[in-house]
């Protein structure tokens, strides 16, 4: 009787790290590496072609398309798709997105080790394993207050050097308007300055900067 092998989606846009996913997949008897995508766009391209069992996704490639979108693009087209994020973004609001996308789990590269084969082979199986650490990461965030959409945007241009006025002509809302956008961040992040805003927001992944 012929074992069933896994089929697996690789995508990253390092190929160092496509490789070596592929070197560390390979020699496992019930694995196999289909394909593997070096931007958003092409990995759902893919997945339509291959239509892989699991598929191992990072977060950060082009701006085209982003890795939430690929697992928003991926999944709205095939609601079954079981989508590993193995990511260096390690803030809790980086964490809740991929898993609101519709990952089904959230891996560190830097704490990786041993853990991915068995993890394939859960996912594919159905489960969905959280590491302590992702977990940890998911339950501080439930006492955070979110920030919303607009603040978000606002919190951007802060971290540009923009002014109130700027921000207000950017967005084409009024001074007085952001002003109120950066009281609540603020609050939100509890801190005390933009500074400390930036700071914290860039720690928990609600902004990366490039």
């Amino acid at each position: 009787m012929v074992q069933r092998r896994i089929r697996i989606l690789i995508v990253d846009d390092h190929p160092i790290v496509r490789k070596g996913l592929a070197a560390t997949i390979e020699p496992e008897p019930d694995m196999e590496v289909v394909a593997s995508a070096s931007s958003g766009k092409q990995a759902v391209g893919l997945f339509r072609e291959k239509n892989p069992d699991v598929t191992i996704m990072d977060l950060t490639l082009t701006p085209e398309m982003t890795g939430i979108q690929a697992i928003q693009a991926i999944r709205r087209e095939f609601p079954d798709a079981r989508v590993i994020v193995l990511s260096a973004y390690k803030g809790d609001e980086d964490i809740y997105r991929a898993l609101e996308a519709g990952a089904v789990t959230y891996l560190l590269k830097e704490s990786l080790g041993d853990d991915l084969i068995p993890i394939i082979r859960e996912v594919d199986a159905g489960g969905g394993p959280i590491p302590p650490e992702v977990g940890r990461k998911l339950a501080d965030r439930v006492n955070q207050r979110a920030l919303t959409p607009r603040e978000v945007e606002v919190l951007q241009l802060v971290a540009k050097g923009m002014r109130n006025k700027e921000i207000g002509a950017n967005l084409n809302i009024s001074e007085e308007t952001v002003q109120g956008h950066v009281k609540n961040i603020l609050s939100k992040l509890q801190v005390h300055d933009r500074t400390q805003a930036i700071t914290i927001a860039i720690r928990r992944g609600i902004l990366h900067i490039q």
